[in-house]
C-alpha cells in the first residue's frame, strides 16, 4: 500500500495545531512559563493532543467521507479526494493512540485520563453529537476547555474558573461563526453537507454570535481584575482592549469577508487579527512577568 506523506500530513490538518496554545494558558498565567522542565512537559502535552486531535480529524474525515464530497472545500481533503486509502488512515489512528496513552502515563495518569475524554468525546461527536443542533458547538467548545485543562494537570497547577469561562465562550463564539459560513457557503445544499445545518439559520446564528461575543469580553474583563491567579494591582486590565478588538476584528471578518470557516486560517491570514492575538500575548507576558514589584 502506497501511502504520500503529503497526503497524511494535510489529513492531520497541520493549521489546526493552532488550536493547542490553549493548553499553555495555566503555565502562563500562573506565572510558571520560564520554568524550563514544566514548559517542556506542557510542550510535550500539547505535541500529544495535536497528534489526539489528528487522530479525530482522520476519523471523522473517515466518517464524513461521502458528506465531504459535496463540500466545495472539504472534497479536497486527502481521504475524500482519493489521495489517502481508508485502510491507511485506520492503521495511523490506531498508531497514533499506541504512542500517544503510553506517553501521556509517563508524565500524569490524570493528563492521560483528561486524553480519553478528549478521544471520547471527539469520537462521540463524530458519530452522534455532531447531528444535535446547539450542543454540537458546546461539544466542539468542550474540546477547548479539556485542552486548558490537560495543560494544567500535567504539572499539576490549579487553573482559575475564569480563564474556563472565557475559553468555553470564545470557543462558542468561533464555532457558531463557523457554521454561519457553512450556510453561507452552501446555501441550500447545507443539510447534504451535515444535516442539523438545517436547524440553523443566519439570522438566528448572528443572534448567538452577538451573546456569545459579547459575553467573552465581560468574562475575560472581569477575569483581569478578579483571578486570585493574576496581579493584586489589576494590571492585566490594560489587555482588556486587544481582546475586545480581536473580537470585533472576528465579527468583520465573518460579516464582510465571508471568513469563519477556517478559524486558524483566519488568524494565521488575516494581518490586523494576527498582529491582535500577538500584541495580547505580549503584553500579557510583560504585565505578568515584567519587575513590577
Amino acid at each position: 500500500m502506497t501511502v504520500s506523506s503529503r497526503a497524511i500530513i494535510e489529513a492531520f490538518r497541520p493549521k489546526q495545531w493552532t488550536k493547542n496554545a490553549v493548553v499553555f494558558a495555566a503555565i502562563v498565567f500562573d506565572g510558571r512559563l520560564f520554568e524550563l522542565d514544566s514548559l517542556a512537559i506542557v510542550a510535550i502535552a500539547a505535541i500529544l493532543f495535536a497528534l489526539i486531535s489528528s487522530a479525530g480529524y482522520l476519523y471523522n474525515d473517515l466518517r464524513d467521507l461521502e458528506a465531504d464530497r459535496q463540500h466545495p472545500i472539504k472534497r479536497q481533503r486527502p481521504i475524500a479526494s482519493g489521495r489517502l486509502n481508508p485502510g491507511a488512515a485506520w492503521l495511523i489512528i490506531a498508531a497514533i493512540y499506541l504512542v500517544v496513552f503510553p506517553v501521556a502515563l509517563l508524565f500524569s495518569p490524570m493528563f492521560a485520563g483528561v486524553l480519553l475524554v478528549y478521544v471520547i468525546l471527539m469520537l462521540a461527536y463524530s458519530r452522534w453529537l455532531k447531528n444535535l443542533v446547539i450542543l454540537d458547538v458546546f461539544i466542539i467548545a468542550a474540546g477547548f476547555v479539556l485542552r486548558a485543562v490537560g495543560g494544567a494537570v500535567v504539572v499539576d497547577i490549579p487553573i482559575s474558573p475564569w480563564l474556563y469561562v472565557c475559553t468555553i465562550l470564545l470557543a462558542l463564539f468561533i464555532g457558531f461563526a463557523k457554521r454561519r459560513h457553512e450556510i453561507s457557503l452552501l446555501e441550500s445544499e447545507a443539510v447534504n453537507h451535515r444535516r442539523n445545518l438545517s436547524h440553523y439559520s443566519i439570522a438566528l446564528l448572528d443572534q448567538f454570535i452577538l451573546i456569545v461575543a459579547g459575553a467573552s469580553i465581560i468574562a475575560y474583563s472581569l477575569y483581569t481584575f478578579d483571578s486570585p491567579a493574576l496581579p493584586d494591582d489589576e494590571r492585566m486590565m490594560l489587555t482588556i482592549p486587544f481582546v475586545i478588538h480581536g473580537v470585533f476584528r472576528y465579527l468583520y471578518l465573518v460579516h464582510r469577508k465571508g471568513s469563519g470557516g477556517a478559524p486558524e486560517q483566519v488568524v494565521l491570514e488575516d494581518k490586523p487579527l494576527l498582529a491582535t492575538v500577538v500584541l495580547w500575548g505580549m503584553m500579557s507576558v510583560t504585565l505578568l512577568y515584567g519587575p513590577w514589584d
